[in-house]
């Protein structure tokens, strides 16, 4: 299936993995709209897209602005949710309850949110793509937020595909992926952790956005496959 002359939305499109999504798919043909919390960073992204691509900035944590954000977008044919904040780690002892509550926020409430109040304006045919990751399949120790919203997501994903269907809903697990998520690290401790993760899979580097991009591309290509999490990690789960 063509994408070229789809509408397709990429919620969290101004970076990493969902800048890297959109721009493969403006290269397909398609109109591009993007929307994120910073201003400044969906004007850079755009700079970066074709010039007929949308960009937005909101809270994709609040209710209203985003149901007023896809009544404002109209029709469209393809949903992506990329949106997500550095990851909350650490032990269980350790651990404040209000903050992790927050963690949900965007990577499950947004998601949940944005399936809410998109899911009326997608075309026939469409689909929904969440955002998972590997820690609920393979957790460490000190991961158990991150554990929990990735299963949650998931379970996301399968409930939507049965509730909302003919609509197709699925999600791509990254693993670990050179983006602005890790930017909170110094130089010197991000490239280590990229240079470790690169000498331990089984394809011997660490993940670029251009290569998850793809397999967002492909689920909304495709028109048989739904309720399903393409795992992109490099072999990660396997070793």
């Amino acid at each position: 299936m063509s994408l070229d002359g789809k509408r397709i939305v990429v919620l969290g499109g101004s970076s990493g993995i969902g800048l890297a999504t959109a721009q493969a798919a403006a290269r397909e043909g398609t109109t591009v709209v993007i929307a994120s919390s910073r201003r400044a960073r969906v004007d850079e992204a755009l700079a970066m897209l074709p010039a007929n691509a949308e960009g937005h900035a909101l809270d994709l944590t609040d209710a209203a602005a985003v149901e007023a954000l896809f009544a404002s977008i109209g029709a469209f044919d393809h949903l992506v949710f990329t949106a997500g904040e550095t990851l909350m780690l650490g032990s269980l002892a350790d651990t404040d309850i209000a903050a992790a509550q927050r963690f949900f926020a965007l990577r499950y409430w947004g998601a949940f949110t944005a399936a809410k109040f998109g899911s009326p304006h997608l075309r026939p045919g469409g689909s929904i793509t969440f955002t998972t990751g590997t820690a609920g399949r393979r957790p460490r120790s000190g991961w158990s937020l991150g554990a929990s919203v990735c299963s949650a997501v998931e379970g996301l994903t399968r409930a939507l595909a049965i509730e909302l269907a003919p609509l197709r809903v699925n999600a791509v697990a990254p693993g670990l992926v050179k983006t602005p998520l890790w930017a909170g690290m110094a130089e010197a401790d991000r490239e280590g952790l990229y240079a470790g993760a690169a000498a331990h899979l089984p394809v011997g580097h660490t993940g670029e956005a251009a290569e998850v991009a793809e397999s967002y591309l492909y689920l909304m290509r495709q028109s048989y496959g739904t309720g399903q999490v393409i795992v992109v990690d490099g072999g990660g789960s396997l070793v």
